[in-house]
């Protein structure tokens, strides 16, 4: 197997960078209480890069991965001080999973957070993504209060000072 390349975002990534972003989170469908709604929110991940850098992960010229690094001082949800850099929308293909691409990108975002010299970073997660959730732990995530449910799933704020 290919490497994986771990690159910038291109306006013409945005397809389908939006379809692995729906691939991603269709094992979830059952979970949420207005998956349709859900759904076509996640299917627009590519609208990120217009308040952040978006990272992808590809293989062979195929598109397997993405996350939005959001930079401190960019407007953001509530739930997150607006000083803080944040990570949004980690996506991996599911044929893609197993092989760290979700650790790769989540590196990333924290290198640019380092770049820009930001305290800490932040993301919101899930206790349904068993796979996402326990990786942030690992890599010294900690939690630091509940956020707002998204379409009655619980969300909670984690943080990593740099």
């Amino acid at each position: 197997m290919a490497p994986p390349i771990i690159r910038d975002y291109r306006e013409a990534d945005g397809p389908a960078l939006n379809e692995v972003a729906l691939a991603a989170f269709e094992q979830f469908k059952d979970q949420y209480s207005d998956w349709p709604a859900m759904a076509a929110n996640v299917s627009r991940m590519a609208d990120l890069a217009s308040t952040g850098e978006i990272i992808l992960a590809e293989i062979k010229g195929r598109i397997v991965g993405g996350v939005a690094y959001i930079p401190a001082g960019t407007p953001k949800r509530g739930y997150f001080d607006q000083s803080w850099s944040i990570i949004r929308m980690l996506v991996v293909d599911p044929t893609s999973r197993g092989m760290g691409l979700g650790r790769a990108l989540t590196e990333e975002c924290i290198r640019r957070a380092r770049r820009d010299q930001a305290p800490l970073i932040a993301l919101h997660t899930t206790p349904i993504m068993t796979v996402a959730q326990p990786m942030y732990l690992r890599m010294g995530f900690k939690l630091l209060r509940d956020a707002p449910a998204i379409y009655g799933v619980p969300y909670a704020v984690y943080t990593m000072t740099l």
